[in-house]
């Protein structure tokens, strides 16, 4: 049994998100806090596995509570936010401070209910955290050396990540050079946080970052990473490689779909192509970079040490798609020496 906490503001935001969590059977709600100081108390006397954070409250902000409930007695966050700018800015502050993944809350109140079966399994992934890894993840982050590479042509390199992934991105693409091969990233987020998230990365990276939008060229130097809510398809004109932005149904319950950028990348880059699965909860993915491999790109999956949640990677590797396994610490040096082995 999964014990939760509740924190938000609103009493019918509460009630909805403790009842929607408390129809599954494993999970159970110990209780319902309306601001960070009531949610300390209750942490103290009912000792919950699993805590889910508003970010914008009175009295006490969520990120600050997050930033000293991690410092203090560190524990799995669900952040639920508003899906706004400001929102997905502040809850990706939240993901940097330690948070395990974020659910978007709709605008209305009554419909927070909509959002009850991605919660539900966000939850249970997030009780099988080791917390200890986002700080260890948030520590390589700080202490990243910066990787040189020759000048390279018509490679892509495609990048899906998930639960985890913001900080596991952070990490690589701080010491990734300037010059690596056009990139592309699929990171399963919600929309208006993806380009909040792309500008944070871009003021971070040597490489320009940018959230993709439709016809992008993927060129060396720049990285394009999927809006929220549309899938990121690898397209070919000639010996120019650019991106389509689309809707599409959801594959493996996700839009954007890694799955969906990888079978494109297979199809259009083949051989030209090294592709990357880093930490996330499901499957999504692995299929992809199966069918990346078998065209003749390069694999590679994070390694269970250093992942946050070892789902995604881990599908990857029982399938047989990833050609080799690494530690976040070791990705970006991994994919910088298969880069000079694959230039032209």
């Amino acid at each position: 049994m999964i014990d939760v906490l509740v924190v938000d503001d609103s009493a019918i935001v509460r009630e909805v998100l403790r009842r929607e969590l408390s129809s599954d059977p494993d999970i159970r709600v110990v209780g319902t806090a309306p601001d960070p100081y009531v949610a300390r108390d209750m942490i103290v006397a009912l000792h919950p596995q699993v805590l889910t954070l508003d970010i914008e409250m009175p009295r006490m902000d969520g990120l600050t509570f997050l930033r000293k409930l991690m410092r203090y007695q560190p524990m799995p966050v669900v952040v639920v936010s508003s899906l706004t700018p400001k929102g997905g800015s502040l809850s990706l502050s939240a993901m940097e401070a330690g948070a395990i993944d974020v659910v978007c809350k709709p605008g209305a109140a009554y419909q927070v209910g909509d959002i009850g079966e991605r919660l539900v399994e966000i939850v249970k992934a997030a009780s099988q955290v080791d917390v200890s890894r986002c700080a260890r993840a948030a520590a390589s982050n700080a202490s990243g050396q910066a990787l040189a590479l020759e000048a390279t042509t018509n490679q892509v390199l495609a990048i899906g990540a998930s639960t985890g992934g913001t900080v596991a991105l952070e990490g690589i693409l701080k010491v990734l050079p300037r010059n690596m091969p056009g990139t592309i990233i699929t990171q399963h987020m919600p929309e208006l946080f993806t380009r909040a998230f792309a500008e944070r990365l871009n003021g971070l990276a040597m490489m320009e970052v940018r959230e993709a939008q439709d016809g992008d060229s993927v060129v060396p130097g720049v990285a394009l990473i999927a809006p929220g809510n549309r899938h990121l398809v690898l397209r070919r004109s000639g010996a120019r490689y650019f991106v389509s932005v689309q809707n599409g149904p959801t594959v493996n319950r996700h839009r954007p779909s890694v799955d969906v950028m990888f079978r494109s990348v297979a199809k259009i880059a083949g051989r030209n192509a090294i592709g990357v699965i880093l930490t996330g909860m499901g499957a999504d993915g692995a299929q992809g970079m199966l069918e990346m491999l078998q065209a003749g790109a390069a694999t590679i999956a994070q390694d269970e040490a250093s992942s946050v949640v070892f789902g995604m990677p881990k599908a990857a590797i029982d399938l047989g798609a990833a050609q080799s396994v690494a530690s976040l610490d070791e990705i970006p040096r991994a994919i910088v020496e298969l880069c000079r082995q694959r230039r032209d």
